[in-house]
């Protein structure tokens, strides 16, 4: 007996050609709205791997299991911390879509470590919108502020918050949204008094003492030797959910060339930063940080730290450190990011 859903299969069939294109555009957003959350991500040792090999960031507490143990009196690996802003920034993105650059981000602190096998979710909430004067040489855009939240699922604690500002492309390019929110400034001073209580509670850095740093004196500018090349950058936006197509299809970067999430190249710089001082037991948090110009796959980073100030805290030390990273091009250094950090060691 023949099958009847065979039957005049050729003339049932429909073929939907319709665009999903979920957005949101500038003009899509309201300040106050909430977007719809990403789903939430578990980082084990698998996603720690992909980030080590894309990064290679030298941070030991991240890197070795009995020493994350010996220093936060905790059993269970700790997940890098650049590895837990790039998976919520990668969540954040379900408002950010239809990206041009993100601009900056500004306060952003990490409240609790993260361990392999946690989970985290993301919340992102509209704080401000500002339309970009309109010009005949490009599309119309809008600026959009962000709050970020994000959780571990695991007890419903708070891993980090901050905001950043996205450059977003119009819907409908004939919409006049009004939209002239004042966005506010990035403050770029670090008061190293403001981040006293940020540091892990009952940590003990001396298992990283043996690992010294050669009298660095505040004020002092050091550059890394050790360039590094941007690689792997789609595997890195798949690998933390980041949904911006700009990062995936180079026809929508600027002369045709597929942009590199902004993220990454802070990572290589957290990369460099540690080699400056292997002694750090963990990154508390980013002052600020800027995008200067866009990066692309292939690019060669330097990265230059200055060391703003330091103190000593809670049996290790406090520090606020200046990043600021070039990529070559045509042989001159290019300005793309300038990163204010602040880290806690031996």
């Amino acid at each position: 007996m023949p099958d009847d859903s065979l039957i005049n299969m050729d003339n049932e069939t429909h073929v939907d050609n319709e665009d999903h294109d979920p957005g949101p555009y500038f003009d899509d957003l309201v300040v106050g709205q909430t977007l719809q959350p990403a789903p939430a991500v578990t980082i084990g040792p698998g996603e720690a791997a992909i980030y080590q090999a894309i990064c290679g960031d030298p941070l030991a507490t991240s890197l070795s299991h009995p020493l994350a143990e010996a220093v936060t009196g905790q059993p269970g690996a700790l997940v890098n911390p650049a590895l837990v802003l790039h998976v919520s920034i990668g969540q954040s993105t379900v408002a950010t879509r239809r990206v041009i650059a993100n601009l900056f981000y500004r306060g952003v602190v990490l409240h609790q470590p993260v361990r392999h096998g946690e989970t985290l979710h993301t919340t992102v909430e509209v704080r401000g919108l500002s339309e970009l004067r309109r010009r005949d040489d490009r599309p119309a855009r809008g600026l959009a502020l962000l709050g970020i939240h994000t959780v571990r699922v695991d007890d419903g604690a708070t891993v980090a918050d901050y905001e950043r500002c996205a450059m977003l492309r119009f819907r409908d390019a004939t919409t006049m949204t009004g939209h002239e929110d004042d966005l506010g400034a990035v403050a770029l001073d670090i008061r190293l008094d403001d981040w006293m209580d940020r540091i892990p509670s009952g940590w003990d850095p001396t298992p990283l003492s043996p690992v010294t740093v050669e009298g660095w004196r505040v004020g002092v500018r050091r550059s890394d030797r050790l360039r590094d090349t941007v690689g792997l950058a789609t595997e890195l936006a798949r690998l933390t959910q980041n949904q911006a197509p700009v990062h995936r299809d180079p026809t929508l970067g600027p002369e045709g060339r597929r942009l590199v999430y902004g993220g990454h190249t802070i990572g290589l710089a957290q990369a460099s930063l540690i080699r400056m001082l292997p002694d750090t037991a963990t990154v508390l948090g980013w002052q600020a940080c800027d995008h200067l110009a866009p990066v692309f796959e292939g690019d060669v980073l330097a990265c230059h730290h200055t060391l703003l100030d330091e103190k000593p805290a809670a049996g290790g030390r406090l520090r606020a450190v200046r990043v600021e990273v070039d990529s070559e091009r045509d042989g001159e250094a290019v300005p793309v990011l300038d990163w204010r950090v602040v880290t806690w060691g031996a």
